[in-house]
C-alpha cells in the first residue's frame, strides 16, 4: 500500500513561516526535551502541519509527516519484506525510520488510520519509548532526540473513527483554532504577498463563512483556503471566481449551497484590488 511521506532536512536557515497564537511553541520545545509525545487537536487547514514543520526546523530535527488515511496500517508505518533482485530484504516504514535517525515523526489525521497503529504508537508513547519489529524479532529504543506528534480534527470524526481515551491520555495535548481576524490577516498578507486591504476583506469573508459551520457546511473555511484565494488574486484572477474556486466549492458539493454562498461573497467581498 502506497502512503504519502515526507522526509524534511531541517534547519532555521529555511524555517517555515508561523504566526504563534499562545505557547504553542513554547510547550512544543519543552515537550520534546522532556521526550514526551504530542497531540495537536484542531480543525482542517489552521495551520497544525505548517507547526509542526516550523518547530522541526527550530530544534534542527529531520521530520517524517504521514498523511493519514484508511487503508494506512501498522505494517505501512513500521515496514515490510520486499523481494528485490531474487532477494527479500527489509524495507522500514517511516516511523521506524524516524526511530533509529532522532526524528520527529508526524502523523496527520491519525484517527483515519486502522485501528492496528494504535498498537505500534503505545509503547512509543509512554516510558518505555520502544518499538517493537515483530516481523523482525528486532526492538529499538528511541533516542532522546526522537518525537512522536499526531494530529486529528476533533470536530470531524465519527463514533467509529475517535480516539480512545487511553490513547488521548498517553499525548500532552494542545488544542488549534483559526487565529483571530489580525493574525489570520497578517499571515495571509505574508504568505500569499497581498496588500493589507484584500487580506482584510478575505478574512472577513472567511469570518462569515465559519459562522455556517454546522449549519449548512460540515467544514469551516480555513487559513490555507483563504491564502489560495488570494494568490490567485494576486495574480490577476477575478476576485468573485477566485473566491468560488479557492473558498466556495471545496465546502459543498451542493449547487444551491455553491449559489447561496456565492451571494455572501457578492455581498460581502466586492471589487477590491489586490
Amino acid at each position: 500500500m502506497a502512503i504519502e511521506v515526507r522526509k524534511i532536512r531541517n534547519s532555521r536557515d529555511d524555517m517555515p513561516f508561523y504566526q504563534a497564537q499562545g505557547r504553542e511553541r513554547e510547550l512544543f520545545e519543552y515537550a520534546w526535551r522532556n521526550q514526551l509525545p504530542m497531540l495537536l487537536k484542531g480543525p482542517t487547514g489552521c495551520g497544525k502541519t505548517r507547526f509542526v514543520e516550523h518547530m522541526a526546523a527550530h530544534l534542527g530535527r529531520p521530520l517524517y509527516t504521514v498523511a493519514c488515511h484508511d487503508d494506512l496500517s501498522a505494517a505501512d508505518l513500521v515496514g515490510r519484506h520486499l523481494i528485490g533482485d531474487g532477494a527479500t530484504y527489509w524495507n522500514d516504514g517511516p516511523l521506524t525510520r524516524a526511530v533509529r535517525e532522532g526524528a520527529i515523526c508526524y502523523l496527520d489525521e491519525v484517527v483515519e488510520a486502522r485501528k492496528d497503529t494504535t498498537v505500534v504508537l503505545h509503547p512509543l508513547s509512554d516510558n518505555r519509548r520502544m518499538l517493537p519489529i515483530e516481523r523482525t524479532g528486532e526492538t529499538l529504543y528511541a533516542p532522546p532526540e526522537f518525537m512522536l506528534v499526531v494530529s486529528y480534527n476533533p470536530g470531524y470524526q465519527n463514533l467509529l473513527k475517535g480516539m480512545k481515551p487511553s490513547t488521548r491520555q498517553r499525548f500532552v495535548s494542545a488544542r488549534f483554532d483559526f487565529p483571530a481576524a489580525s493574525t489570520e490577516q497578517a499571515i495571509v498578507e505574508r504568505e500569499a504577498g497581498v496588500a493589507a486591504e484584500l487580506a482584510r476583506r478575505l478574512v472577513g469573508l472567511a469570518q462569515g463563512l465559519r459562522a455556517l459551520k454546522d449549519q449548512d457546511l460540515e467544514e469551516a473555511a480555513s487559513t490555507r483556503l483563504l491564502i489560495y484565494a488570494a494568490q490567485l488574486i494576486r495574480d490577476g484572477f477575478e476576485p468573485l471566481e477566485a473566491c468560488r474556486a479557492a473558498l466556495i466549492e471545496p465546502l459543498t458539493d451542493d449547487e444551491a449551497t455553491v449559489a447561496a454562498l456565492m451571494e455572501l461573497v457578492a455581498a460581502d467581498f466586492g471589487p477590491c484590488v489586490p
